[in-house]
């Protein structure tokens, strides 16, 4: 069964009801006894459980198309430090891993 929100005709008091959507008889405000009638209610949020929505997922068009492009322009591969450069500790825990799989694991 669900809840009603109500407002009261005398007394501008707003409350809440709970009862069957077939119920026809007539509400009345708990305070003044006055006639009330029914609000409309916001009712529920809306809730996601669960994996599979991201909010990148309802972005306008011309969000999209931008890092359409900047996916593009950048290449989209590994980065490599160049001759100058250190490589940074994700590099290096990445690189150990590769050699590690390489020499047959542990």
């Amino acid at each position: 069964m669900p809840t009603y929100e109500y407002r009261c005709t005398r007394c501008k008091r707003r409350f809440e009801l709970f009862h069957s959507i077939t119920d026809d008889s007539s509400k009345r405000c708990p305070r003044c006894k006055a006639r009330a009638v029914r609000v409309p209610a916001a009712g529920a949020g809306l809730l996601f459980k669960g994996s599979g929505f991201y909010i990148t997922d309802y972005r306008s068009r011309s969000y999209r198309e931008k890092a359409k492009q900047e996916k593009q322009t950048s290449g989209g591969g590994e980065k490599t430090p160049s001759a100058g450069e250190k490589p940074s500790a994700a590099d290096k825990k990445s690189g150990e891993k590769k050699s590690r799989k390489k020499n047959g694991g542990d």
